[in-house]
């Protein structure tokens, strides 16, 4: 069984708490998850893996966790639906791995 790694992205955003609670519910859809509007943070499930959204003044915190092998997919999904909502603001995300392998990065352009 291989371990499980954790991969962050720090995305400086316009109005975080919108878009995280908006990516949150889009992606709940097909394995559930939740958002907390009085905390600003959420969590959503991705098939057996997890990823979780944390909005703060000027900055969305995200962070997926699974193994070695579904870690770039995890990143992906995250990350290029977040860069899908805000294709009108110049935003990107880089991905920072806890094994220090390199992240993906997604970018609107």
């Amino acid at each position: 069984m291989s371990q499980n790694i954790t991969s962050k992205a720090t995305v400086m955003i316009e109005r975080p708490a919108r878009y995280g609670k908006q990516l949150v519910n889009h992606l709940k859809r097909k394995s559930g998850g939740e958002w907390d509007a009085e905390t600003e943070r959420g969590w959503v499930n991705l098939g057996e893996d997890r990823a979780e959204v944390v909005a703060a003044a000027d900055r969305l915190e995200l962070s997926v966790e699974g193994p070695a092998d579904a870690v770039e997919r995890l990143e992906g999904v995250v990350g290029r639906h977040l860069v899908g909502f805000a294709r009108n603001l110049d935003i990107e995300v880089q991905w920072h791995r806890n094994d220090d392998a390199a992240g993906t990065r997604q970018a609107t352009e």
